[in-house]
């Protein structure tokens, strides 16, 4: 089997993907709902110009939306478990140990969706300037990144395991 890179891929874990999954549901039901419940108290007290609530609950709508619209980019284009099976390559599914330049510290972490928050480690994104830099990296090879005060920042790869596998 080949294993073929997509940047819109987005690898979930079979808990995030229900879980997200699960939000969606509620958010198009009763999210939804409510929030049209509470629009319309809001208008039945009258000017809507000068309407607090209401335009409370418009704002909150338009967030929930957002969100809705969100999650179903997210589900579309997710993959669920089956992430990268070949060990000692950097990619999206993998817990990846790094160590940073004139630094004696490792740091794990998995990298992966921010909707992965829920995972026991920390969680770095494959979009974020590290996790691009060393996305497709080997053991034992380096990558730098430019941090955000314009200034670039080695580290080298010391493992790279896919997730749950360590």
């Amino acid at each position: 089997m080949t294993e073929t890179r997509d940047d819109n891929v987005t690898w979930l874990t079979q808990e995030a993907y229900d879980r997200l999954k699960a939000e969606l549901e509620h958010l198009t039901g009763t999210g939804r709902i409510e929030i049209a419940d509470k629009i319309e108290a809001a208008r039945e007290e009258g000017d809507l110009r000068e309407n607090g609530g209401y335009h409370a609950a418009k704002e909150e709508q338009g967030k929930i939306e957002a969100r809705i619209a969100q999650l179903q980019t997210i589900l579309r284009n997710a993959r669920v478990g089956g992430a990268p099976k070949q060990t000692g390559v950097v990619s999206p599914g993998m817990t990846v140990t790094i160590k940073f330049e004139g630094d004696d510290e490792e740091v794990t972490f998995l990298l992966a969706s921010r909707e992965e928050s829920g995972a026991p480690i920390d969680v770095y994104s494959p979009k974020s300037p590290l996790g691009s830099a060393i996305n497709g990296k080997k053991i034992g090879e380096t990558a730098s990144y430019t941090l955000p005060n314009g200034r670039s920042l080695s580290v080298e790869i010391i493992d790279a395991v896919p997730y749950g596998s360590e």
